[in-house]
């Protein structure tokens, strides 16, 4: 490796565990749990085997996709579910995914959710939330939620404790509480979402009591020297939902609150800036400034902000390619630049840019057109955006699969091929789910 590049750095996180570089394979969702015999939600060989293909590309930190706390209530069937205290089996799962994450040299922390009301309906026919409000998304892909009551709040803080300290037992070097892209805890931030007029509502204080708790709680039970990492939306891009201004005061509670890592993000599943599909939503000028735009950084222009006031260290994700620009966030104060899909193509990027082989990251956008135009001439209803969307996603969760099963990543790829198999596959999945939680 190149010693010239900031990217080479090490970091020492503010509790003592070191990054060796400064380059992080952000959280994706990959759906690879094993789903047969008793266990709806283990960590086997297929998720194993994606992520020691990952460590061998050098990054230095991996961050898990979404590991659920509650099993009902899953981002996707085939999720990891840590939702107690695991088993001989469970355990010894989690053992081999954590020591795969790290086989590399790099530092691996799981990323633990509840999915809140964006757990599908064929999943959850009733998700929660913090109010009874209903998804805006078309297609009927999410059931209207029920606000949860008092005591299944603080059932969510334990959960996430819980969850944290089995993940950390089991190898992992810290967690990361996923309060962005609309999952619960952003839900409860989120004034569209969140109605109450208890405790958990109205003010920011209370929209943000929640995830304070749990964050005191999570370091409760996984101690001081594991890494508490937070990932925060700066802002929902929605009128009236979680602003900026909203983020930098959130920011300032957690930095009180001594966390190790914040990765800032943006965007939900009804307006999902953070997967960088402009055209699917107008996204308001408010929150987002043509400067910031025209960087390939979605979030730099917030993080700079932050960066500002904030004595934590941030990560960003989303949109990075060039070499010259990740040096620069880093020059700028970022501590860790997150990659996301590009690792889906090419799992050894990260190498590849700290030894200098590769000045930019090839685009795996290039290989399909996205936008609302690509489903034809009369694609311009929500429906036929989301399609667009959720089309180009399942290209990713495609290469993660085939990954999974040893197989090298396939850059060309037919859209409408990769968004049925996604959809079948997820079918499939969701009946298992429900067969094994089925009683009797």
């Amino acid at each position: 490796m190149t010693n010239n590049t900031p990217l080479a750095r090490p970091l020492e996180l503010p509790c003592g565990l070191e990054l060796p570089n400064r380059i992080a394979k952000a959280a994706m969702t990959e759906g690879l749990a094993d789903l047969d015999g008793d266990h709806a939600g283990l960590a086997g060989e297929r998720i194993e085997r994606l992520y020691r293909t990952w460590a061998e590309g050098g990054p230095g930190l991996q961050i898990s996709g979404n590991i659920m706390v509650d099993g009902r209530y899953r981002e996707r069937p085939a999720n990891v579910v840590v939702d107690g205290e695991q088993n001989e089996t469970e355990r010894a799962g989690l053992a081999r995914f954590a020591a795969a994450a790290k086989s590399g040299g790099g530092l691996a922390i799981a990323q633990i959710s509840h999915a809140g009301r964006q757990s599908p309906k064929a999943i959850a026919a009733e998700p929660v939330g913090p109010s009874a409000v209903a998804m805006k998304m078309p297609g009927g892909l999410f059931g209207k939620p029920r606000a949860l009551s008092e005591d299944e709040i603080l059932d969510v803080v334990d959960r996430f404790a819980v969850s944290a300290g089995e993940l950390c037992a089991a190898g992992f070097d810290g967690v990361q509480v996923h309060s962005a892209h609309g999952y619960l805890l952003s839900e409860f931030l989120n004034p569209l979402a969140n109605r109450r007029d208890d405790r958990w509502g109205g003010s920011l204080d209370n929209r943000a009591r929640l995830l304070i708790a749990t964050v005191r709680a999570v370091r409760e039970r996984i101690g001081p020297g594991k890494a508490l990492s937070v990932k925060l939306n700066s802002s929902d891009f929605q009128k009236g939902g979680f602003s900026f201004a909203d983020c930098l005061r959130v920011v300032e509670m957690l930095d009180a609150e001594g966390i190790n890592l914040l990765e800032i993000s943006g965007g939900n599943y009804e307006q999902p800036r953070m997967m960088g599909f402009d055209g699917l939503e107008p996204v308001f000028e408010e929150d987002v400034r043509e400067s910031t735009r025209a960087r390939e950084a979605y979030f730099m222009g917030y993080a700079e902000k932050v960066i500002e006031t904030a004595s934590l260290p941030i990560m960003v994700t989303g949109g990075f390619r060039t070499r010259a620009a990740m040096e620069a966030a880093i020059e700028q104060g970022v501590a860790v630049i997150g990659i996301g899909r590009p690792f889906c193509l090419h799992p050894d990027a990260a190498r590849r840019l700290l030894s200098g082989e590769w000045d930019e990251l090839p685009a795996p956008e290039k290989h399909f057109r996205l936008g609302p135009g690509w489903l034809g001439p009369h694609s311009s209803s929500d429906l036929l955006k989301a399609a667009n969307g959720f089309a180009a996603m399942s290209y990713f969760y495609r290469n993660i699969i085939r990954m999974a099963d040893g197989e090298t990543p396939k850059a060309k790829m037919n859209l409408w091929g990769a968004l049925i198999r996604h959809q079948m596959q997820e079918g499939k999945d969701a009946k298992r789910v429900a067969r094994l939680a089925a009683p009797g």
